[in-house]
């Protein structure tokens, strides 16, 4: 495609959008985009970037008329530019059909794939070739604190990219994955999510088959061991992997794990452990970050870099060297004692690991949970009994009201009452307040030094991360 063309990306605040966006004026594009609304980390990451973004959705926003538009996968029939572009047929296509065009032919293609920890492990991953002098191409779902980016065009010979299971755009419901022909994937975990996409947990199953079944035999698939874990979690992923043609490793504390983690502390500034490989002593591994899941995360990283030829030695510096994304566990603020979390929380299980790394990270801390049910999952019942099972690892859990609840069927919503009635079943007690305001005025008095608040959200909440620590301070000094 001629450098000289103008792309628009009408929904560029998505973060994978966003991505592609900053890779697209690196190669020479003009570029612009548009969102309904914009916020950080990526409407920073944009205006860093120098790329335009128009706000809201408007038919304005394509004139001059671009040369391509990206649609993102957020965007449905009835969006005023979307009905421009096909009205006055301007060439469209989707984020991961010109990901695959443009950027991804003649690399070797590693793919993160799984319900949770993909942003996280493609982002060890990446640092992890980077450190060993690979100079890696890569593509994650989040800001990576070790670059600063969510994207880099390296000269090297690899392409790291999450690979989302979401489905692909408005003319397309196949999921992203399946468009970037991998060489070789981690897989996390499979669970059912996305509820607004897939009708059950077989639908989810077939998605992950069908990308095990891309694979080359000469690739490979890292994927967890998951008889440490709930069966029906565990059932799933042998499922998906059954009919694999290439070499698959396990990793995890499983018995049946290549890559085995024993020894793990969770201590208050630093994780430690050991890997095992094929039973044997391999390698001793720490970094800064908190939470089991993030040792599953970064053994798998290390499993894949260590069959592409990376030394033991340059893995264990490279995730001792590794900060994390932004959003995963980030401390936002501390004010007066109380610390400020803010993590990309999208799922019951995703939840309880982030709470169960803070219970590890700040023993005897009073642990507070505040959720915004914002992601297509957590809107809906579907999960809400694994929902409060899940917020009953906190002390104190508030509730905010469904995000745009009424784009959710009334019969499928979630019922937060009901949700609230289920966690005092689980010892805990649960309060709903209507938003971020409501929160931010109700709770902050209640706030003592050594409190930490586990703001869980994948949006961004009302400004609930700028209003939190202001009104703490405001309270402070009227002391």
């Amino acid at each position: 495609m001629s450098q000289s063309k103008h792309i628009h990306l009408i929904g560029i605040c998505g973060t994978a959008m966003a991505s592609l966006a900053g890779m697209l004026k690196e190669r020479g594009f003009r570029v612009t985009g548009s969102d309904a609304a914009a916020y950080p980390p990526m409407s920073d990451f944009l205006r860093d970037l120098d790329i335009p973004v128009a706000q809201p959705f408007d038919a304005k926003n394509l004139d001059p008329r671009p040369d391509l538009v990206v649609v993102g996968n957020a965007m449905s029939r009835g969006n005023v530019e979307l009905e421009h572009v096909l009205n006055h047929r301007i060439p469209f296509c989707s984020l991961p059909q010109l990901l695959h065009d443009e950027f991804l032919r003649g690399k070797e293609v590693l793919v993160v794939a799984g319900t949770h920890g993909k942003t996280t492990t493609t982002s060890m991953l990446s640092w992890i070739f980077h450190t060993a002098g690979l100079d890696p191409s890569f593509l994650i779902g989040g800001i990576a604190e070790n670059f600063g980016s969510s994207f880099h065009l390296g000269r090297g010979k690899h392409f790291i990219l999450e690979g989302d299971e979401y489905d692909t755009a408005f003319f397309d419901k196949g999921p992203k994955f399946l468009h970037y022909f991998p060489d070789a994937i981690i897989l996390t975990s499979v669970e059912f999510d996305h509820a607004d996409i897939y009708k059950d947990l077989d639908a989810v199953e077939t998605a992950f088959k069908r990308l095990v079944n891309l694979i080359p035999s000469r690739g490979r698939i890292v994927a967890f061991d998951g008889a440490a874990v709930e069966a029906s979690e565990s059932e799933s992923l042998e499922r998906c992997l059954a009919k694999a043609f290439c070499p698959v490793e396990r990793y995890g504390a499983g018995s049946r794990a290549n890559w085995k983690v024993t020894n793990l502390r969770l201590d208050p500034s630093r994780t430690t452990w050991t890997v095992l490989r094929h039973r044997e002593p391999w390698a001793e591994f720490e970094f800064e970050l908190a939470g089991e899941y993030n040792v599953w995360n970064a053994t798998a990283a290390a499993a894949l870099a260590a069959n592409c030829g990376v030394s033991k030695e340059v893995i264990a510096g490279a995730l001792k060297s590794f900060k994390s994304v932004r959003r995963r566990l980030e401390v936002k603020a501390q004010v007066n004692g109380v610390t400020i979390i803010d993590d990309f929380a999208h799922h019951p299980t995703a939840i309880a690991g982030t709470l169960k790394a803070l219970r590890a990270r700040y023993a005897g801390a009073r642990l507070w949970a505040i959720l915004e049910p914002r992601s297509n999952t957590l809107r809906r019942r579907v999960l809400q009994s694994d929902l409060a099972r899940s917020l009953a690892h906190a002390d104190e859990i508030i509730i905010a009201g469904v995000f745009r609840s009424e784009a959710v069927p009334e019969n499928e919503r979630l019922e937060l009452p009901a949700l609230a009635a289920e966690i005092k079943q689980n010892g805990r007690r649960a309060r709903l307040l209507a938003d971020a305001d409501a929160i931010v005025q109700t709770i902050a008095p209640e706030l003592r030094s050594g409190d930490v608040i586990a703001i869980l959200s994948n949006g961004g909440f009302g400004g609930i991360y700028e209003k939190f620590p202001a009104r703490l301070r405001e309270l402070a000094g009227s002391k």
